[in-house]
């Protein structure tokens, strides 16, 4: 977990700090050796936060996943359970409790970690089931936003985009609220909100709340950061649905990146020995992880992929030209030189075969008829084209049936990019799609069509146009290897929401009112007072701090332009990210995908 947590000014490690002492007090209260029932989707996570090595030294001696039936054999005075507050998992915790042989001796004391809040009606769901007196300690671990980089933090809440926006569910916001109120409190109270959208709203309001009904919550720190702006996912709808073509962005794409990890194909990465032909090939996937602490991958991971290859074969030059050096070491001052070094030359020339191989894998995609045919549909749409009328390439797709995922990716881009689709052209689609895939997705076009990604157009009249000339969302000469705008992550599109926060920067949202109009939702502007003598005076030449803060998740592509921003020579900005969750187009739709299950009889 050796992340650089440090961007710019910005140091996060106090936030993970804290998030270790909260858990080293809870385990505290458990006395004796103990075992902890995982909920699997925590793991990850709570890996970004601590390691094993600090559980084993407050007596955790062994693990389970949480599943239906009796707990595994642990000799443990302590059985702790770290869980989401669901109420299926709750049924899964009664099960192990009460199988649980109270014959035995000694007897086995139960605790429940909920996170990131306790849940009356969960507890209320475990008192019905008569096991709620079991438990000793019932209590909470706020793990609201998890560091995941120097610069980026994320709540890992997958369901919060569906929540907020097809069932009406602001739990997500207010666990956002709460986990800037904790940034707050550890970094001082930021003096300027800026927000868009109606999550944005709701949010900005509870944590104006928080902060009148805990007074004792004004702190004297000095602020880190100036400004936070707040941005529904719902005013940029477009984004995530295009395809990410920066190094990271399509590693997310086409492997999915969970929570810093990555797997993949072995194949690339197996150890060549001459004359061995391809016998005992590695059957596991390979299991990497991706962050700023390796050098390389900091380097490489936001440029456009088509820039990736020369870094990499720079790089192949300058390390074997390090360990030439070897053969130059004459005296014995120069050969220990070397021999120091020697680590981090072996360290480098691993990372540089990884990202080798990563870029052969990704490669073979990006240069099939397939990727091609399916980029250059995404860039019509994005750039206006043909945005009216039923695609012919989408047709076909249908007809060879390719993926359903990659189908409404294409559709949703369309109507998002025409203001919503005619209707005659929204049925034959929804039709085709029915027809092919099966009735049972009628229920997935119904929640894409309430998200706001699949419309008919209303109003007969198309907005994205205007949106697109007045925010230069698409440029025709865009430059990937040294790029000049952020339209380079998507090779030509620049992300809208980027364009908002750039803009807000500077001239400032006054110059772009007519468009924030057209886009969902309301604008605001709120000012927190700070004490006395924590009011900044910037020095010449500093960087303002903004934290922009995704609500309904964000794409690697989006970090990349904003780190692009961040490093703008003329820039005056940083910027430090935050998300419900961090996206791409596939999971998200997935995410919003409905399975209709047969009847059971």
């Amino acid at each position: 977990m050796a992340a650089h947590l440090s961007s710019g000014r910005v140091n996060l490690t106090a936030l993970r700090e804290a998030g270790r002492r909260e858990l080293r007090e809870f385990l505290d209260k458990c006395a004796g050796s103990k075992a902890i029932v995982w909920d699997e989707y925590l793991t990850g996570p709570f890996g970004l936060i601590a390691q094993y090595s600090l559980l084993k030294e407050h007596e955790v001696e062994k693990m389970f996943t949480l599943k239906p039936g009796r707990l595994p054999q642990a000799d443990v005075k302590n059985i702790i359970f770290f869980v989401r507050p669901k109420l299926e998992l709750m049924d899964i915790i009664t099960d192990n409790v009460l199988r649980e042989d109270r014959g035995r001796s000694p007897q086995r004391d139960f605790h429940i970690l909920f996170v990131p809040r306790r849940s009356l009606l969960c507890e209320q769901w475990l008192k019905e089931q008569g096991v709620l007196g079991s438990f000793i300690h019932r209590e909470q671990y706020s793990l609201d936003l998890i560091p995941f980089d120097g610069d980026l933090l994320s709540m890992e809440s997958e369901s919060a985009f569906k929540e907020c926006y097809l069932e009406s569910d602001q739990t997500s916001l207010y666990h956002a609220a709460k986990g800037l109120m904790t940034l707050q409190a550890l970094y001082g109270t930021i003096p300027q909100i800026f927000g868009k959208g109606e999550c944005a709203r709701h949010v900005a309001n509870m944590m104006i709340r928080m902060k009148r009904e805990f007074p004792g919550s004004q702190n004297s720190i000095f602020p880190v950061f100036d400004t936070l702006l707040l941005l529904d996912r719902n005013v940029d709808l477009l984004t995530p649905l295009a395809t990410q073509l920066t190094y990271e962005g399509l590693i997310d794409e086409i492997y999915g990146i969970q929570n810093t990890y990555v797997k993949l194909p072995p194949e690339k990465f197996a150890p060549k020995k001459q004359g061995e032909g391809g016998k005992d090939l590695p059957t596991e996937p390979k299991k990497l992880q991706l962050n700023s602490a390796e050098e390389l991958y900091a380097e490489i991971r936001d440029k456009n992929f088509n820039a990736v290859g020369s870094v990499l074969s720079k790089k192949a030059k300058i390390i074997s030209a390090a360990f030439e050096e070897r053969h130059h070491a004459k005296t014995v001052g120069e050969i220990k030189q070397f021999v120091s070094q020697l680590p981090h030359m072996q360290a480098a020339r691993s990372s540089l075969a990884n990202h080798t191989s990563i870029a052969e894998l990704i490669k073979d995609i990006t240069t099939s008829e397939d990727f091609f045919d399916n980029l250059t549909v995404e860039q019509e749409f994005m750039s206006g084209i043909d945005t009216d009328k039923v695609n012919n390439y989408i047709e076909d797709c249908i007809a060879q049936k390719h993926p359903l995922i990659k189908i409404l990716r294409l559709v949703c881009l369309q109507s998002v990019c025409n203001s919503g689709l005619k209707q005659k052209v929204l049925d034959h689609y929804k039709k085709e799609i029915i027809q092919t895939y099966g009735y049972e997705h009628i229920l997935t076009l119904n929640n894409l069509e309430k998200a706001g990604l699949l419309k008919s157009q209303t109003s007969g009249r198309n907005n994205y146009p205007t949106i697109r000339k007045t925010l230069r969302l698409w440029m025709d000469d865009v430059n990937e290897q040294n790029p000049n705008d952020i339209s380079y992550v998507y090779s030509g599109y620049a992300p809208l929401s980027v364009r908002l926060a750039q803009l807000l920067a500077r001239p400032g949202w006054r110059s772009i009112e007519e468009v924030l109009k057209m886009l969902p939702g309301p604008h605001f502007e709120e000012r927190q007072q700070l004490p006395t003598g924590l009011q900044k005076k910037r020095q010449h030449g500093e960087n303002r701090v903004t934290l922009v803060f995704f609500l309904g998740g964000v794409t690697y592509a989006e970090i990349a332009a904003l780190r692009f921003l961040s490093q703008m020579e003329d820039g005056g900005t940083e910027y430090v990210i935050a998300t419900t969750k961090l996206i791409n187009g596939t999971s998200w739709i997935k995410s919003l995908m409905e399975k209709l299950e047969p009847a059971p009889f």
